[in-house]
């Protein structure tokens, strides 16, 4: 077999058993064998090209040796060595992984340190959030794995059947038939649950909890593999989820990204118990979403101007320039969003910018200053201003209130 098949072959039985991310690069540092389950962010492929440093510690590694790798951006990879014949051939990565739940607070910092946008927030948490979480047992687990593979020769396995012979007798058939009604009552749940989320009716939500429960008690449709069929139906509930939060009015950046996280996480469910907590968190967070960002009430117009402002809360926004880009005039655009939204469209910014800064405000990661420039503020004094008009105090007065509770909470564990 030839180095390059058994080299495809080992990164494609890796990728199928860990369900992480599979990268295999030669010595030059080409990549010879991808596979990817998660598309990384753009604004964060330049940070994920750890190759080169990769390669020059593996190259002069023991051939048992593996790393456990932690990029600028807290991404974790494991890579390990590919060695013939007592030569380095190149090395195999898996990752990226996550070591604990990814936090608010991870997020601010990122933004903050790289000067990310803080319009990619809700992308830059909906990636972390789908990466899987590894503790350090399995970790090492994968690690001596990874080195056992690059040590040795592929073997294709090959399959023996048993013949068995059957029973004689009569062959009991085994129908699965469901009752009528249930079957009613299940869809009847569906549209009401789907017209909750459309409405983002939380309290709605809360109510229908038994009707959902029953609705997703659908493992008996593949008995042989409930866990197969569990996972099948919570791919057809976000899919549900999806059309009826976009019928709900919220944008289409947001649902295309929160569909695409639970269609990971579903995917990588490791029982049946996370996938009940996972359906229940799906519903809240879409439901929840639309009850925030919701903007089917508004008219085109104004639909297009609220999107304009999200995607890029941290530039120069003026009533002129958004008009610009959405091809309006001004005036129009000025009467049409306070008539749909109750506020002119400066303090609608104004708000947004107000409820991204509360968040770095809370890590206390950065300060006022560079908190104000991150959510689209060159004056400082501006800024405390508009904070205080939709707080009621000051971005250092509210700083500390949070730290203060930070450490009245820290302070019952002593």
């Amino acid at each position: 077999m030839s180095l390059s098949i058994e080299i495809t072959k080992k990164g494609k039985l890796l990728h199928s058993i860990t369900y992480l991310d599979v990268k295999i690069v030669d010595r030059e540092g080409s990549i010879i064998f991808q596979k990817s389950q998660i598309q990384t962010p753009l604004l964060l492929q330049p940070f994920a090209n750890d190759v080169p440093t990769i390669n020059e510690k593996l190259m002069r590694a023991e051939k048992n040796q593996y790393f456990h790798y932690i990029n600028s951006i807290g991404l974790e990879c494991l890579a390990a060595g590919i060695w013939s014949n007592n030569h380095y051939k190149g090395f195999i990565v898996l990752g990226p992984f996550l070591s604990s739940i990814p936090s608010n607070e991870l997020i601010s910092d990122l933004i903050s340190t790289h000067k990310f946008p803080v319009s990619e927030r809700k992308q830059l948490q909906d990636y972390y959030q789908s990466l899987s979480i590894i503790g350090s047992n399995k970790s090492t687990y994968l690690g001596d794995l990874l080195v056992n593979m690059c040590q040795h020769s592929y073997i294709d396995g090959k399959l023996v059947n048993i013949e068995v012979r059957k029973s004689v007798g009569k062959v009991e058939k085994v129908l699965y038939e469901e009752d009528k009604n249930l079957i009613e009552g299940r869809y009847k749940a569906e549209k009401k649950l789907m017209r909750a989320i459309e409405k983002g009716d939380i309290e709605e939500i809360g109510k229908l909890s038994k009707e959902v429960k029953g609705m997703l008690d659908f493992s008996d449709r593949i008995p042989e593999s409930p866990f197969r069929s569990a996972k099948n139906l919570l791919f057809v509930l976000n899919t549900l989820c999806r059309i009826s939060a976009e019928k709900g009015g919220l944008q289409p950046i947001i649902v295309h990204h929160v569909s695409e996280k639970f269609a990971i996480l579903i995917e990588r469910a490791p029982n049946l118990p996370y996938l009940k907590i996972l359906a229940s968190d799906m519903i809240n967070e879409y439901c929840g979403l639309v009850q925030k960002h919701s903007n089917r009430d508004f008219s085109i117009v104004v639909r297009k101007a609220v999107d304009y402002i999200h995607s890029n809360l941290e530039k120069t926004l003026t009533l002129k320039e958004i008009a610009a880009n959405i091809h309006v005039h001004p005036s129009h655009l000025s009467r049409k969003f306070k008539q749909d939204t109750g506020k002119s469209i400066i303090d609608y910014v104004n708000q947004k910018r107000v409820e991204e800064a509360m968040l770095h405000l809370q890590t206390g990661s950065a300060t006022v200053t560079e908190i104000a420039l991150i959510v689209g503020y060159n004056d400082l004094n501006y800024f405390t201003r508009v904070f205080k008009k939709f707080t009621g105090q000051t971005p250092s007065q509210y700083m500390k209130k949070t730290e203060e509770k930070t450490e009245g909470r820290f302070s019952c564990f002593q």
